[in-house]
Order: C-alpha cells, then sequence, then structure tokens
C-alpha cells in the first residue's frame, strides 16, 4: 500500500471551509498517513481575505501543535503555503524563520502584484509565452530562494486553459533543472480537476521529465474543504508510478524523509 500524505489543505485560518479538526476527521476516514496544514500566509501590503491574518498566526500554530500531540491514529503535520515575492525574501523568512514547523510550501500566485487565479481576465491580449516563461522563472526563483520546503502548484497559470502556442516543452525542461539545481520537491496538485483546467498541476505530459531530472515529488489535494482531502489520489499516483517514479518525500520538522512509492495501487 502507498504511503498516503496529504500536506496542502486550507481551514477557515485563511480561505478553507473547515475547522482542523474536520479535516483530521476526513483523513482518518479515508486512510491517510499524515495529514498537514498549509494555510496561506501572504505578505502583502493590504490583507487579503484568503491569507491567515498575523493576529492568527500563533493560534494557528498553537492549535495544530495541540493536534499533533493529542491525536492519535494519524500523523499530523504543521505547515503554511506562503507565496513567494522577490522583493519580500527577507521578509517572509523573518515571519517563518523560528516557527515550528514540519514544512513550508512556496507558491506564485501574483506576477507584478497582480493574482494570476482569480479570473481568466488576466491573460486576455497577453503574449502566452512570455507569460509562462515569467512564471517559470518566478518558480525558480523562488526554488532557489532556499525559504521552502517543496513547491506548489508549479504550472499554476494553466488554471483558465490558456496554453503556450508551441514548445512546451522546453519550460517544463527549464524547470526540471532549476528545482534540481536547487534540490527542491514539487507536488502534483489535484485541485486542478476542480478548476477550469480540469486537469492536475504540472502538466501530466511532462512528468517524466522531472522524473528523469531527479526532482523529488509528493501528492497534495489543495483541498479547501474536508470532502477534497485526498481526492484523485489513486490517479496521481499511478502517472508517477507510470513517469517512472520510485519515491515520494514527505517532512518533520522541515527535514525531508523519503517513503517508497509501491506499484500496488489499491482503490480508496
Amino acid at each position: 500500500m502507498i504511503y498516503k500524505t496529504d500536506y496542502h489543505t486550507h481551514t477557515y485560518y485563511s480561505d478553507g471551509k473547515g475547522w482542523p479538526e474536520d479535516y483530521i476527521s476526513r483523513a482518518i476516514e479515508i486512510g491517510l498517513s499524515e495529514i498537514g496544514f498549509s494555510d496561506h500566509l501572504t505578505l502583502t501590503d493590504e490583507q487579503q481575505d484568503w491569507s491567515i491574518r498575523l493576529s492568527l498566526l500563533d493560534e494557528y500554530i498553537d492549535r495544530i501543535i495541540k493536534l499533533k500531540e493529542s491525536v492519535s491514529g494519524i500523523t499530523v503535520r504543521l505547515g503554511l503555503e506562503v507565496d513567494y515575492f522577490p522583493d519580500k525574501e527577507e521578509e517572509i523568512n523573518k515571519y517563518i524563520s523560528g516557527l515550528p514547523l514540519d514544512y513550508v510550501i512556496g507558491s506564485v500566485h501574483y506576477m507584478n502584484n497582480v493574482s494570476v487565479d482569480l479570473g481568466p481576465e488576466y491573460y486576455e491580449n497577453k503574449d502566452i509565452n512570455k507569460l509562462f516563461e515569467s512564471y517559470f522563472k518566478l518558480i525558480a526563483q523562488a526554488a532557489s530562494s532556499r525559504l521552502f520546503d517543496f513547491m506548489a502548484h508549479i504550472d499554476l497559470v494553466r488554471i483558465f486553459r490558456y496554453f503556450p502556442s508551441a514548445n512546451a516543452e522546453s519550460f517544463y525542461c527549464f524547470l526540471a533543472r532549476e528545482l534540481h539545481t536547487s534540490d527542491i520537491p514539487f507536488e502534483i496538485n489535484t485541485n486542478g480537476m476542480n478548476k477550469p483546467l480540469k486537469d492536475f498541476y504540472p502538466d501530466r505530459r511532462y512528468l517524466h521529465i522531472f522524473r528523469e531530472e531527479g526532482v523529488p515529488v509528493l501528492v497534495n489535494s489543495d483541498a479547501h474543504n474536508p470532502s477534497r482531502l485526498g481526492q484523485y489520489f489513486n490517479d496521481a499516483h499511478s502517472l508517477l508510478i507510470n513517469a517512472g517514479f520510485t519515491e515520494m518525500v514527505s517532512f518533520n520538522n522541515r527535514e525531508r524523509i523519503i517513503k517508497p512509492l509501491n506499484s500496488d495501487v489499491c482503490e480508496q
């Protein structure tokens, strides 16, 4: 059986629709080995509705730590999903260094301080090839900052089904090399199935490139509701096996742990 973890989840502390306890109950129900919490931390000048308020950060951390200590039947991990801004590396480090986190997810939701995932209008009348190039460079820059333990939805700009007109593979080759150089894992994010994209992040056609470059991987749901925990995981694990991956990563106290990816994929 596959050792199933789901580290990319969001609760009422950011933009999710459930409390941590609700997610834990669901995680045990579907047979996860580990459940991780990663509410958004977005350090923009104005408070964003989808980000945890800094005034609640200590409460969030204390709540998850108590659950880590008290819950049986599953391992609970504490994390954050932190938006990367090239000019805020020092500020990001100030907030996350010293926190008792098991992992920090790096993500890019903004280009030039504009969100790329709130609506298709952002993509209209843009050179999509250049947009993809810029986005992938931001992901690579975030990985090289060494602020994060793995990168989320590394081709989020596919969300509204705008795609490069040609040579898309070159973007993934570039990013796989950069992640390998920075030694930063990536996730298969199954939440793309719930978006206009109707597919996983990253593009399944290029998973073999990351395997060939030796980039570590894990599978996450990016659940904003407990009902979506572990969603489409059997398909995602099968894709990894078919692409030649033999292991996945988990985390504890920001230390990476290798878990074998068993080819015995059973229905959940």
